[in-house]
């Protein structure tokens, strides 16, 4: 990878709770600039970015059950609708992590049937969002082999909001175990281009981050 090419895996992220409308109207700013791959943003702002956005090819996407996962499924549910109805192209959600580390996995996989079945009659993208360092390897690559099942386009290392965010041994792991026709995002503390540049080269093909215009900015440098 060249470094001038970052730009084309980055999801541009504003997912703070302080986040205002001229936050999001920079961010988009900056993504039309970079030619940043996506924006990521509150749900409360998906229509704000769509009207920012409109007539480019930069994709909106959005949170669902975030940041803990535990959401009842029909809020989730609800959440994709109302975010898809809104404007966004893609739905980030957090996956039940308190069903995973109770063993249920009947309900974790039946949460990621439904989200999946309607994200896809409605022609969206469902990235997963697993939070790799509240789970075991095993229970990560769980995750991948029985989520890979179903009709979701990507898995994601983290929300940004635990202890802990991507790392090359989860991404690494992560691709290792899912389908190929399912691709990863890296998320959570990933503020230079020379980690960027290590989860790609492990495996992922997405990076969230709202660090987006600094690593491009370290990107040009390196020409």
């Amino acid at each position: 990878m060249m470094p001038t090419d970052i730009a084309a895996y980055i999801d541009h992220t504003m997912l703070k709770p302080n986040t205002t409308e001229a936050d999001i109207q920079q961010l988009c700013a900056e993504a039309i600039v970079h030619n940043f791959a996506a924006v990521c943003v509150p749900p409360t702002f998906v229509a704000i970015a769509q009207h920012a956005l409109v007539d480019t090819k930069v994709k909106i996407a959005t949170v669902v059950g975030f940041p803990f996962g535990y959401h009842a499924l029909e809020a989730k549910l609800a959440e994709i609708v109302a975010a898809i109805q809104a404007g966004a192209d893609e739905l980030d959600m957090v996956h039940n992590i308190a069903a995973i580390k109770s063993g249920n996995w009947e309900y974790a996989e039946k949460e990621i049937a439904f989200c999946a079945d309607i994200t896809s009659k409605m022609g969206k993208s469902l990235k997963v969002i697993l939070e790799t360092t509240l789970l075991t390897d095993e229970e990560i690559v769980r995750c991948c082999t029985t989520y890979s099942r179903h009709n979701i386009q990507f898995l994601k290392t983290s929300t940004g909001y635990a202890d802990k965010g991507a790392t090359v041994e989860a991404v690494t792991l992560m691709r290792e175990h899912t389908d190929q026709h399912i691709s990863i995002k890296a998320s959570g503390g990933i503020r230079t281009f020379a980690f960027a540049k290590q989860l790609i080269d492990a495996g992922a093909v997405r990076i969230g981050t709202s660090s987006g215009v600094q690593i491009v900015n370290e990107a040009i440098a390196l020409q």
